[in-house]
């Protein structure tokens, strides 16, 4: 069914087709019938299947759906950034433990000729994918209030459903080991299925210049994949890719350090996070 389906699509490439309303409707409608189906427990069962074309399928459909060549852009470099992600993650050989913490929290880490560096972060969360997908990405400009690496989010411009160009702002290492830092991002958001996906990389955006005294750091590609457990769907098996380059002097070690001790952070914070929320709805009043 898959093959049929990219060549439905390929046909709105031509231009005497493209006028042909219902064509487009039915390309549209048996991709996401596609990718629902594909959706399943392991994400790479999904990206195995679309990685190599779904580039020039969004483009297609984002281009039918009038947006300009800038928009277009993001949209390809979200895709990209995912296909990436995803290609690293299904790799399971060669990866090195970093961190393992009581409660089981996992950092593990891997050097890869065309990016550097990578960490992976493998936790378990009780609380379920959709809930998570909300926090993270419905209230994205909210983690600032939570978690203590970051001190400011800003969306600076949203294309469709699932692409955004944001702003973050690093907050303060222990002892200022790593002076302030920001980030540029491009953020591909999607789920399929039962799965949610998070993915992004830097960019450039026209109102968002280096600023002044704060270094222009580089990501990606990074990705946070979340997933009912196998064992109990209201808990998730959460994984998150990170590369970073911070920039400037710093040493290997110390940026090694950092960078895997963020990950288990954040997952305790992302824990603490949830956890009043779900206090906070227990004591709302009754409508």
């Amino acid at each position: 069914m898959l093959p049929a389906t990219f060549k439905l699509c390929a046909g709105i490439s031509y231009r005497h087709m493209r006028n042909m309303t219902g064509l487009r409707k039915n390309a549209m409608v048996a991709i996401h019938h596609e990718l629902n189906m594909l959706a399943g427990p392991n994400p790479s069962s999904w990206i195995s299947h679309v990685r190599r074309r779904s580039s020039l399928l969004s483009s297609r459909i984002e281009e039918e759906q009038g947006y300009n060549e800038a928009e277009v852009s993001y949209v390809k470099q979200g895709e990209e950034a995912l296909q990436k992600s995803i290609r690293i993650l299904g790799d399971q050989d060669g990866w090195t433990t970093e961190i393992i913490a009581a409660n089981g929290d996992k950092v593990l880490s891997k050097v890869l000729p065309d990016v550097g560096k990578v960490f992976k972060l493998e936790v378990l969360l009780d609380q379920r994918s959709d809930n998570l997908y909300v926090e993270l990405v419905g209230n994205m400009e909210q983690m600032g209030d939570w978690n203590p690496n970051v001190k400011e989010v800003k969306i600076l411009q949203k294309i469709g459903q699932e692409t955004m160009v944001t702003h973050e702002v690093s907050g303060p290492t222990p002892g200022n080991v790593v002076g302030p830092r920001d980030f540029v991002s491009v953020r591909c958001a999607k789920r399929r299925g039962s799965t949610c996906f998070l993915a992004g990389m830097s960019t450039q955006h026209p109102t968002m210049p280096e600023q002044r005294g704060v270094v222009r750091a580089e990501n990606g590609p990074t990705c946070i994949v979340m997933r009912p457990s196998a064992d109990d769907p209201n808990k998730t098996k959460f994984t998150w890719l990170l590369s970073i380059d911070l920039k400037g002097w710093i040493p290997k070690t110390i940026i090694n350090k950092v960078l895997s001790q963020t990950q288990v952070d954040f997952a305790n914070h992302l824990r603490q996070r949830m956890a009043d929320n779900s206090v906070s709805m227990e004591m709302a009043p009754a409508c």
